[in-house]
């Protein structure tokens, strides 16, 4: 990347403090961009879902899987639940959805309880594994909230063989009129396909490992056991390991991360997979050279930009992103690592600035927390808005979490310190509620950021990508406006 006009700045700049110029270009298509990483995690789509209890689950994990992206298991999740979870990601199927199955003798109560986990808000019912029926959303409307499934159940207006291709099931839900389709193999059911499903199919590559399991990450924190746990992670399946922590410019940090490297390497050595080691967060040079030289692969930049984390305003700690970007990942290429830019991002223009800098993913949170997939309850406020909770890990009721098996007193005394929003509202858009919406939206404006810097791969708009720098109203002026003046 370099600065128009050779300008060099004289303080540091958030993402907002920028913008890129276009370049002659030779990528006439946004489909002819590779959004393949560099950074050895083996994703398809630069993204990855932060570790937030309140974003990283089962379903956002598999959906975002499924899409090229990855997601990273917070670090507070007990170890039999992270095991299940990445049990359950590898167990899905690389193109098909996972449907949402019930029996024909429940109640609609409980199909209504469970239906808007997932963006097609609908379910298969099955018996002997079998498809019989799909239901939803409308099917269950002034229904007694007693009666059985098999009563507002209608047949499946099409069914999928196993290993259709991808146009012709499209043109089969086509003409059927149907919105899903349960998928089957030797007549059972192996998961369902929705006509937006299918095109994504047809763009996105699925982040796969190396047995063609779609691939997940977890975290490990830097106190107790890590060692032990970051064996139970490799051995559950984990793809990545992130060793996490609000300050990671520490001691403790660039003490364990040698240990986790020696349970990396034993790992590869008995099974031949080198899973990679993400450490952060920083946002200087000298943190990626200390932590680079402890192990690690992938730094992970920032400190402070993220919605729910208060650091800045609580302790005057931390740096503009673009700049912590830019800095980081200049010095991790000079020593054969990568960084990924953590936080900040409110629009696709963050992403694909934050990739300018030189960053080889970017790491989403509480964007992504208001969406169907991750894991909080929908809500609805007074005005009948939907949202979802979203929470920082160092806020306190993160911190209760974390300390659930310490001491009553020791927990009291660590609620004391606070550094993130313990409850913010993320609301849900109603033209964009699933999370591969919003990945829809942000690919597309990367891709085409790369046409017009000339870059066909991460790596070239590395190099090609060409940054001003703007006041606050050269910002407003290239923000639209839904209404008029």
């Amino acid at each position: 990347m370099e600065f128009l006009n050779g300008i060099n700045p004289v303080h540091d700049l958030t993402y907002n403090d920028v913008f890129m110029v276009p370049s002659r270009s030779a990528v006439t298509s946004r489909l002819d961009v590779d959004l393949s990483t560099n950074d050895g995690v083996g994703t398809t789509i630069p993204v990855v879902v932060a570790n937030m209890t309140a974003v990283a689950g089962r379903r956002m994990a598999e959906t975002v899987a499924r899409r090229g992206g990855i997601a990273i298991l917070p670090q507070d999740i007990p170890l039999p639940e992270v095991r299940r979870t990445i049990e359950r990601v590898k167990a899905s199927h690389a193109v098909y959805e996972t449907p949402i199955v019930i029996d024909r003798s429940a109640p609609v109560a409980q199909l209504l309880s469970v239906m808007s986990k997932r963006a097609h808000h609908a379910a298969v019912v099955v018996e002997a594994g079998r498809p019989i029926g799909i239901v939803n959303e409308q099917d269950c409307e002034e229904v007694d909230r007693f009666a059985a499934v098999a009563d507002v159940m209608k047949p499946p207006r099409v069914v999928i063989e196993e290993g259709t291709d991808l146009r012709e099931a499209f043109d089969q839900l086509e003409e059927s009129g149907a919105h899903l389709a349960p998928v089957v193999a030797a007549g059972l059911l192996r998961g369902v396909v929705t006509r937006k499903g299918l095109l994504r199919s047809a763009i996105y590559a699925p982040a796969l490992d190396e047995s063609g399991s779609l691939r997940v990450g977890a975290a490990v924190g830097i106190n107790g056991d890590v060692p032990g746990r970051a064996t139970e992670l490799l051995a559950a399946g984990a793809d990545v390991l992130v060793v996490d922590t609000a300050h990671g410019h520490q001691e403790k940090m660039i003490e364990v991360l040698p240990q986790v490297g020696a349970v990396r390497d034993e790992h590869a050595d008995r099974t031949g997979l080198r899973v990679p080691i993400v450490a952060g967060n920083i946002v200087a040079r000298a943190g990626v050279e200390d932590l680079v030289a402890a192990g690690a692969d992938v730094i992970k930049v920032g400190v402070g930009p993220g919605a729910m984390c208060t650091t800045r305003m609580m302790t005057g700690v931390g740096r503009p992103q673009f700049s912590a970007v830019l800095e980081c990942a200049e010095t991790a290429r000079g020593m054969g690592a990568q960084v990924w830019a953590d936080g900040g991002v409110k629009y696709p223009r963050d992403v694909a600035l934050a990739l300018a800098a030189g960053a080889a993913s970017v790491m989403i949170g509480s964007w992504f927390a208001g969406t169907l997939e991750s894991p909080g309850d929908i809500m609805r406020d007074v005005d009948g808005r939907l949202y979802k909770e979203s929470f920082g890990m160092a806020s306190a009721r993160a911190v209760r979490n974390r300390t659930r098996d310490r001491s009553a007193f020791d927990r009291a005394r660590s609620g004391l310190f606070e550094e993130g929003i313990s409850s913010g509202r993320m609301y849900l858009d109603p033209h964009r509620p699933g999370v591969e919406d919003v990945l829809d939206q942000i690919v597309s404006g990367v891709r085409s950021a790369f046409t017009y810097a000339g870059a066909g791969t991460i790596g070239e708009f590395h190099t090609r990508a060409v940054v001003g720098i703007q006041g606050a109203a050269g910002y407003e002026e290239g923000r639209p406006r839904h209404t008029s003046w």
